[in-house]
């Protein structure tokens, strides 16, 4: 890959890894309101589908000889026992990281084209849905 490829995957992976972080403080800010409310916060399928790319990035980058730290498994429990205190509701994005991973598990075996577009698509993503709920509900 070239030396402006990997810059660039690595300024994209640091942007989605500071976006967690704002994610998480966000989370924690309103996770205590949402878990009083009976309906799921009005950001809850974003935080899912960002479940589902965390599980997507699982898989990719590594395929892809990314050794990232720390792993998109251990932002996923950080962000876990920042937004989720219901056991329903920890399974529900559990399922949805796990949905992500074997998407691609059982699609590719090594690092092609096209697993690299769809890995840069999801830090892409990724960050669009932090910065979308963040923006709209963090504080």
């Amino acid at each position: 890959m070239s030396d402006f490829l990997t810059r660039r995957y690595r300024i994209r992976f640091a942007a989605l890894l500071a976006g967690t972080a704002a994610l998480m403080a966000v989370t924690l800010v309103t996770s205590a309101k949402a878990q009083e409310l009976p309906d799921a916060p009005p950001y809850e399928e974003s935080l899912m589908r960002l479940s589902e790319v965390l599980g997507a990035l699982h898989f990719l980058r590594p395929l892809c000889d990314h050794a990232d730290i720390p792993s998109w498994r251990d932002q996923m429990a950080t962000f876990l026992d920042a937004e989720t205190v219901d056991e329903n509701r920890r399974r529900r994005f559990i399922e949805r990281f796990n949905q992500g991973h074997r998407g691609f598990s059982s699609v590719y075996r090594t690092c092609t084209a096209s697993a690299r577009l769809a890995m840069e698509q999801y830090v892409s993503e990724g960050q669009t849905l932090i910065r979308d709920v963040t923006s709209r509900y963090g504080r």
